[in-house]
């Protein structure tokens, strides 16, 4: 079954650009809220999770505004997950836009996975 797209947003009042953009791109803030453990080897990300590993490449980054980052082992070429920061103009809000692919059997429980996780991200920026 073919994965389909999908975006979640997620409003930060009082935070940091930069110390969002960490905990999104370094080993030991992503350790910190997305997985157990991270490490960088030849420029892919190896997230672990209790016995599982998975690798990940970064496809394309623009410093403090996006990331994406591809699966290695992901067979579909065109299948990501990104992290945008952006500025929510009304209210100067830090923003955080998720984008990610799941089959459509499995897409809530992934929202619902990324909603837990971004829980765990908040607690550790303090918000």
């Amino acid at each position: 079954m073919k994965k389909e797209k999908f975006h979640i947003e997620y409003v930060f009042d009082t935070v940091s650009r930069r110390s969002l953009w960490n905990h999104l791109t370094t080993p030991p803030g992503l350790s910190s809220w997305f997985a157990d453990d991270v490490s960088i080897h030849d420029n892919k990300y190896a997230f672990k999770w209790d016995k599982e590993e998975q690798e990940a490449e970064v496809v394309s980054m623009k410093p403090e505004i996006c990331v994406r980052y591809r699966w290695v082992d992901e067979e579909d070429e065109g299948v990501y997950f990104e992290f945008i920061i952006h500025t929510i103009e009304l209210t100067g809000a830090t923003a955080l836009e998720i984008t990610d692919f799941a089959e459509p059997d499995d897409k809530q429980d992934s929202i619902e996975l990324w909603d837990s996780q971004v829980i765990e991200l908040k607690r550790t920026l303090g918000i």
